[in-house]
C-alpha cells in the first residue's frame, strides 16, 4: 500500500498486484478456517479467533485499496474535465453574430447595428482600461501598506 501511494504511472499495475495478493490471502484464509475447525476442541476457539482477526485485517486492506481506487478515479476524472475545459475556446464572435441576426429580424437599421458594434468595440477598451486601473490601484495600496 505504501508503494501504491507513492507511484503515479504504475499505480494500476500495483493495484492489480495488491488485489491479486488480497484474493490469494482470502483463499488461504478459507483454507485456514477449514483447518481451524479440525483443531482439538481446546485450541479450536483460539484458532478461529486468529483466523477471524486475519479476515478482519484483510477486509480493511481491501477497503483501503477501494478507497485509493476511488480517489484515483476521481482525480483522473477531474483531470479529464480540466483538460476538456482548457481545450474549449470561448469566443464572442458567434454570440455577436447571433445578436446581429436577431436585430436584423427585428428590423433594426444598419446604422443602428453599426453603432452597436462600435459601442461594443469601445466598451472593450473601457473594460481593459478599468482592469489596468484596478491593478495599478491594488499595486499602490500594497506598496503603501507594506
Amino acid at each position: 500500500m505504501g508503494r501504491l501511494e507513492t507511484a503515479d504511472k504504475q499505480s494500476v499495475q500495483i493495484e492489480n498486484e495488491i488485489q491479486a495478493s488480497i484474493d490469494q490471502i482470502f483463499s488461504r484464509l478459507e483454507r485456514l478456517e477449514i483447518l481451524s475447525s479440525k483443531e482439538p476442541p481446546n485450541k479450536r476457539q483460539n484458532a478461529k479467533l486468529r483466523v477471524d482477526q486475519l479476515k478482519y485485517d484483510v477486509q480493511h486492506l481491501q477497503t483501503a485499496l477501494r478507497n485509493f481506487q476511488h480517489r484515483r478515479h476521481a482525480r483522473e476524472q477531474q483531470e479529464r474535465q480540466r483538460e476538456e475545459l482548457l481545450s474549449r475556446t470561448f469566443t464572442t464572435n458567434g454570440t455577436q453574430k447571433k445578436i446581429l441576426d436577431i436585430a436584423n429580424m427585428l428590423g433594426l437599421s444598419n446604422t443602428v447595428m453599426r453603432l452597436i458594434e462600435k459601442r461594443a468595440f469601445q466598451d472593450k477598451y473601457f473594460m481593459i482600461g478599468g482592469m489596468l486601473l484596478t491593478c495599478v490601484v491594488m499595486f499602490l495600496v500594497v506598496q503603501y501598506l507594506t
